[in-house]
């Protein structure tokens, strides 16, 4: 079954108002279609694809190549990053003379990946470095004093610090004071203030013109090594002529994915190739966790993102924040399997505890909400709360409130961690910024969907009433206005293993590269029931007699859900993404709903 395109603007199957309380909305105005038509002709894609394709800005000639990245063509220079070619020469420097590296990351995937990309490439050139993972905790983000002196105690003679350092003007003081150089190579925000150090490679501080703000830590840091091994092969080197790079690019696609940067330009290129590489299971520390993870079928960003990447972040989280690093530098195979069941007991754990949290933040939730509409900003806080997921229960917040969210960890002291999350349209970083300026919190920051708190006990509820005052229209105007772009419409008996390959090619999808949302448009629920904890498990039917199952995800209680298994025989429009469904060898299409509407 086909529906006729038409303008953005216009509403899509007549669904103004859907079962989640969503616009749908056509993704292609009538310039997306004509490049989609010119997709179609020139290239001889299919039309779906086309449509695809140009929904996500790309026009005819471009098809080719976006289809087929390569890094040949999406790489820049790394010269062209401001400081790259000072930190090239540096770490060039600590191997010549085999100074002990220290590299200190953050204690996420992104932080993992990153210092085990230095720690790799060292170890190729027979340096000995320490990987440094602050705990989350005690320690809080970045460098900290007392782990410099413990790092330059230990014997460094250089520390390279990956994904955070930007804004660690005191501990990098430190470590001058104590004449060790330091290399800082990050993505987040920073002042005009740079921090003491031998290099900041930072695509976005002020004087940077190259353009690859969008990278995460991971790709960065492989940018500067491709660097560090061209300067190497310039002064005589031979060992960098032997180094194959390109087989690190899975830690660098799984970073990529994990970190949720733009899946655009450079960021695709290096998770399509990553994923190659990922494949083949070249890190014995990968593919350890990829089985542990329960990895069914070829790797995917999904995998990455969902599977693989939440385990890493358990160290962190609930656990020992330098374990999902290390596993991704080891070899020894008994080692490399205990770290992995490691971590994967402490993601069980971490959702044990985020259970717990997340039932009780939503009482509160649910209590300030009331009978209305209820606060534009949810506010959710408590005594013994861990403050390693309130960023995980703050996004959960989010997601089934529809508005921003914020869970906020109070330890004895009285002092609190928060993290929010935010819809889009509304800037909760900024917001968070201004509370900070004002006085209501002691620090905090973030961007436009995800923000960090610390603020005292004494502070929230003068945070709470700025959040309202400072949201409370915004946030209002964009909940009555959401939308779920639509990319098109098929049946049942359409969506074949066949369709959804030339879907992917047009993938990775994620942030920047949006999955293709599809709606299976008039079909019968022929049947729906709870599996696991909450999720809705469906049986869809089209007009032919053809069948796909579909699945919602943590839906049991929303309102989506409900219809849902209370609508068994009724026909509805279901709206979702294309996936499959590894099962005893097979491969079947399914459809993860985000959204349905009667029909």
């Amino acid at each position: 079954m086909d529906v006729k395109t038409e303008s953005r603007g216009q509403t899509f199957l007549d669904v103004e108002k859907s079962l989640s309380g969503q616009h749908w909305l056509q993704r292609l105005d009538a310039a997306g279609l004509n490049r989609a038509l010119a997709i179609a002709q020139v290239e001889g894609i299919s039309d779906l694809v086309s449509r695809v394709l140009a929904g996500r800005g790309v026009i005819a000639q471009d098809a080719t190549s976006f289809l087929a990245p390569t890094l040949r063509d999406l790489m820049p220079d790394p010269s062209s990053l401001q400081d790259m070619e000072v930190a090239a020469s540096r770490l060039c420097d600590a191997i010549v003379a085999k100074q002990r590296v220290a590299i200190f990351g953050d204690y996420d995937v992104d932080g993992a990946a990153s210092a085990a990309l230095v720690a790799l490439f060292l170890e190729h050139f027979g340096v000995a470095s320490e990987i440094y993972i602050p705990d989350r905790v005690f320690e809080g983000y970045g460098p900290n004093i007392n782990a410099m002196d413990e790092l330059i105690d230990n014997g460094a003679g250089l520390i390279v610090t990956v994904d955070c350092g930007s804004a660690s003007h005191e501990a990098l003081q430190h470590a001058k004071s104590r004449n060790v150089d330091v290399v800082v190579i990050d993505h987040h925000q920073l002042s005009d203030d740079h921090p003491p150090c031998v290099a900041l490679v930072n695509p976005n501080r002020n004087d940077d013109l190259s353009g690859q703000g969008h990278l995460c830590a991971a790709g960065l840091v492989f940018l500067t090594l491709v660097a560090t091994a061209r300067t190497l092969r310039s002064r005589g080197d031979k060992r960098a002529g032997s180094l194959d790079l390109l087989k690190m690019l899975d830690l660098v696609a799984l970073a990529t994915v994990c970190d949720v940067v733009p899946l655009t330009g450079l960021n695709r290129a290096y998770v399509v190739k990553g994923l190659v590489v990922a494949r083949q299971m070249g890190n014995p520390g990968l593919a350890a966790l990829m089985k542990v993870a329960g990895v069914d079928g070829p790797l995917t960003p999904y995998h990455l993102g969902f599977l693989v990447g939440p385990r890493i972040n358990a160290g962190g989280r609930v656990g020992d924040a330098a374990l999902g690093s290390r596993l991704l530098t080891i070899s020894d195979t008994i080692e490399v399997q205990t770290i992995a069941e490691t971590l994967n007991r402490l993601n069980q754990e971490r959702q044990l505890i985020e259970r717990s949290m997340l039932e009780e933040a939503e009482a509160e939730a649910l209590s300030e909400i009331g009978v209305g509409e209820g606060p534009a900003v949810i506010v959710t806080a408590s005594d013994g709360w861990h403050p390693g997921i309130v960023g995980i229960v703050a996004a959960r917040l989010k997601e089934k409130f529809r508005r921003p969210a914020f869970a906020i960890a109070f330890n004895p002291s009285g002092s609190g961690t928060g993290s929010g999350r935010s819809i889009a349209g509304f800037d909760i970083g900024r917001m968070v910024r201004d509370a900070v300026t004002k006085g209501l919190a002691t620090k905090g920051g973030g961007h436009s969907m995800a923000a960090g708190l610390s603020l005292e006990r004494s502070q929230l509820g003068a945070l709470r009433a700025y959040f309202e005052e400072t949201a409370a229209e915004k946030v209002r105007s964009l909940r009555s206005n959401q939308t779920l772009k639509i990319d098109g419409a098929i049946a049942a008996s359409g969506a074949t293993i066949d369709l959804l390959d030339q879907l992917e090619s047009a993938g990775p999808f994620g942030a920047g590269n949006p999955q293709p949302v599809f709606v299976l448009p008039n079909h019968q629920l022929v049947d729906a029931r709870i599996v696991g904890a909450d999720h809705v498990k469906l049986r869809l039917a089209d007009a032919t007699g053809s069948k796909i199952e579909g699945i919602v995800f943590r839906a049991s209680e929303t309102d989506v859900g409900k219809a849902l298994l209370n609508g068994r025989g009724k026909r509805f429009h279901i709206a979702g993404t294309l996936s499959v469904n590894h099962w005893q060898g097979s491969r079947k299409v399914q459809i993860r709903v985000i959204d349905a509407a009667m029909a």
